[in-house]
């Protein structure tokens, strides 16, 4: 496509975001220093739709871009927004304040939904990916255990343990020790099979209760159908809802309610640094074809350790919402990496 004709796009997905009015071809050229006069724009604007980049929602109104112009728009960004010195410092100072993982994620959730007016959808990090850092077992009554398993990004895992022997506290430290000494370190996907063996190296007499303990801690730690996942700034949506869902909310917000929904957003969050971003029917889901998603994995490196993301209108601050994303999922990931959260 010319570059003029790319200019023009720009222009007007920037004036429409701007202003939520149809975008005319001499208000246009009135406001942006395009360089050809007002019937050249209009030209311009009438080949763009032609070629499905724009729309006119009224015989006599305006242009407003299509998901097809708000596609080529993002794929032919130069640069995303940057984030001033003071925006730096206030999210990292704001995330550098939590003190565990629970409280990372919802500061994370709460941050990115304010920063970008969006709704915005923060996962926790998976246990698939995670490590173990620290086992503890706890006896609770005589037949009675408590199994926690901590993991290197600070997440906790605890369950109930019944057994039909009664324990002594040393033997309850040789079964601590054990468990600490088989699974520190390693990740939760080799817990199962570092767990197999141990019956055999304990007393015969702790055997049973080891084998329970073994069921329950696979139970916890690799049978799980769903991970979890936050979410803040709903009533986001609401603020412009007469505009940007003319026929009806409802089907959005419910599929938002749906948490296997909400993992499925993030699920092509696999590479904290790329970034992904599914426009009106590019969206596999018919409740949110009326919406965009801007999402990016969090973690070390290219490692993404889970996804973030936010979710808003297809007349959405693209640069502006990528920024923010991109800025939030680094924080993140170096708060983890440098804290253990």
């Amino acid at each position: 496509m010319e570059d003029r004709k790319l200019e023009v796009l720009r222009a007007i997905v920037e004036d429409f975001v701007a202003t939520q009015e149809p975008v005319g071809s001499k208000n246009l050229a009135e406001r942006h220093s395009l360089g050809v006069s007002p019937a050249t724009v209009r030209n311009d604007m009438a080949s763009l739709e032609d070629e499905g980049y724009l729309t006119q929602p009224h015989t006599s109104a305006g242009r407003i871009p299509t998901d097809k112009g708000y596609r080529l728009f993002v794929d032919r960004l130069s640069a995303v927004k940057p984030l001033s010195g003071a925006e730096r410092r206030a999210i990292q100072s704001f995330l550098e304040g939590a003190v565990d993982l629970d409280d990372v994620v919802r500061r994370s959730v709460r941050l990115l939904a304010q920063l970008t007016r969006h709704v915005a959808v923060v996962q926790y990090p998976s246990l698939q990916r995670s490590r173990v850092r620290h086992v503890e077992l706890v006896q609770l009554q005589a037949t009675r255990l408590l199994l926690v398993f901590i993991t290197d990004l600070g997440r906790v895992e605890q369950r109930i343990v019944e057994t039909s022997d009664r324990l002594t506290d040393d033997q309850v430290g040789e079964l601590r020790s054990l468990l600490n000494s088989s699974l520190a370190g390693a990740s939760l996907t080799e817990v199962p099979s570092l767990l197999v063996d141990l019956p055999d190296h304990v007393d015969p007499r702790l055997r049973g209760v080891l084998t329970a303990i073994i069921t329950v801690a696979v139970e916890a730690l690799v049978d799980r159908p769903e991970e979890r996942v936050m979410l803040a700034g709903t009533a986001n949506l609401a603020r412009s809802a007469a505009l940007d869902f003319p026929g009806t909310i409802r089907p959005v917000l419910e599929a938002l309610e749906e948490q296997v929904v909400l993992l499925k957003l993030l699920g092509e969050a696999q590479d904290a640094a790329t970034m992904v971003v599914r426009i009106g029917e590019e969206n596999e889901l018919e409740q949110l074809r009326s919406t965009s998603i801007v999402s990016i994995g969090y973690g070390t490196g290219h490692n993404a350790l889970a996804g973030l993301g936010v979710l808003g209108p297809t007349r959405m601050d693209y640069p502006g919402a990528m920024t923010a994303v991109r800025a939030v999922a680094r924080y993140v990931g170096q708060v983890l990496s440098e804290s253990g959260a």
